[in-house]
């Protein structure tokens, strides 16, 4: 595997905790990743030496004490690219009081420090220098058989940290393991205590694994190990066989890695139009802490979700807006999606696609030709007609009966004041 600066950074952050006396390898996922033959995001180092000594080390302008209560100081690389890396003083956690984090820590060995961590493939050391892996959980054997695998009693690690039994499902997903089967009905049993984890958090976890190509296998993880209903509860009276089996194979063809749609064509089947549900919907992305912005293009996915089913009848009126909403090429990829999974042609998609191609911009969406000030320079007071008079008009241009404001006037019976 070819360095790069960050990896770089990383081996000098261990070289100089070694030069000082002190043990220092990487840890955790940057360990897993490296074994896998995969590029790490970012790099973790784990050490015998103190937060104090750290950052007596690396000196106090080139590290921040993000987390020195729990051992953990940040350590700035020399360049961006080289990024900064998180050193961490091996520990014990004491007790999980909120089902999160530990109520203290002692520093302990490189050994203890690994029976603390959530799963074997995330629990082995690495040394640099010499290209040793230190395993004292059987990491490697699960990264070879390909199973996630909780360290210790898989019981005991879920009620320590709720939020690892979603780790548990983006972990499976994302390398396409299979889950070990205490570590399955450890999480089943205590499904329903997802519910004390944040909900910021849980939305986090649900963004990556939606987020990922394997989404459909999350989600039927989601489903087994009964997380599913906890997490999205507006789905659990809608999830009938036949109906989560085409959202399955939605998700199996979807092909952008757009969160917004995974989670629009998850909810479309709690969405009608003549009930509550579309209140309901948005209080649970809210209730989720999502962002306005994700929030927005879930509404406007599954409100629009048939707008362009008939698009070459549509009046270009109705038509221009929708082509050139900024969320309308994903509609258009659930367009597709659908008709791939319901076997239906793609005349529509491709009409819309064709449209777009060969339509400028200007004439997609052209300025105005009558503003309300021209109204008003015309005789007329401001009032509710304003928006109606001026949407007549709109909607002409868009039709391209008229090209001028002489016309626009014209069509509401007034005529242009100089």
């Amino acid at each position: 595997m070819s360095a790069d600066p960050q990896r770089q950074f990383a081996i000098e952050v261990v070289n100089r905790l070694v030069e000082e006396g002190y043990e220092a390898y990487w840890a955790g996922g940057c360990v897993r990743d490296y074994l896998l033959g995969r590029q790490p995001k970012d790099y973790d180092v784990a050490t015998n030496a103190l937060p104090q000594d750290i950052r007596r080390i690396f000196g106090k302008r080139k590290t921040l004490a993000v987390g020195e209560s729990f051992g953990v100081i940040v350590v700035l690389g020399p360049s961006k690219e080289a990024g900064m890396i998180e050193v961490a003083t091996f520990r014990s956690d004491g007790n999980y009081l909120d089902g999160r984090r530990p109520e203290s820590v002692e520093f302990c060995s490189a050994q203890e420090d690994a029976l603390r961590r959530d799963y074997t493939i995330n629990g082995m050391f690495f040394d640099p220098r010499n290209n040793q892996v230190l395993d004292y959980v059987g990491g490697q054997e699960d990264l070879k058989a390909g199973r996630i695998r909780a360290i210790g009693n898989p019981t005991e690690r879920m009620t320590e940290d709720k939020l690892r039994m979603l780790r548990a499902v983006r972990f499976t997903a994302r390398f396409g393991f299979d889950l070990d089967k205490q570590t399955a009905q450890a999480i089943r049993s205590m499904a329903t205590e997802i519910e004390v984890v944040s909900r910021e958090r849980i939305s986090q976890e649900l963004r990556l694994i939606l987020a990922h190509p394997n989404r459909m296998f999350g989600v039927q993880l989601l489903e087994s190990l009964q997380l599913l209903f906890p997490i999205l509860p507006i789905l659990e009276n809608h999830w009938i066989p036949e109906v989560t089996e085409v959202i399955h194979q939605m998700l199996l063809a979807q092909q952008s890695d757009s969160f917004e749609l995974s989670m629009a064509i998850l909810l479309s089947i709690a969405f009608k139009k003549d009930d509550n549900s579309e209140k309901a919907t948005l209080e649970m992305c809210r209730d989720l802490k999502l962002s306005n912005s994700e929030i927005d293009r879930i509404h406007w996915l599954i409100t629009h979700r048939d707008a362009l089913d008939e698009a070459h009848q549509l009046p270009l009126h109705r038509l221009k807006p929708l082509l050139i909403n900024p969320h309308c090429e994903l509609l258009l990829e659930w367009m597709q999606i659908a008709a791939e999974v319901h076997k239906k042609t793609f005349v529509e998609i491709e009409f819309c696609r064709d449209y777009l191609d060969r339509t400028s911009v200007e004439i997609l969406d052209p300025p105005p030709l009558v503003t309300g000030q021209d109204l008003i320079l015309a005789g007329l007071k401001p009032g509710p007609d304003f928006a109606n008079l001026l949407k007549k008009i709109r909607n002409a241009q868009l039709d391209e009966l008229i090209a001028t404001c002489e016309e626009g006037m014209k069509l509401i019976g007034l005529s242009v004041k100089e």
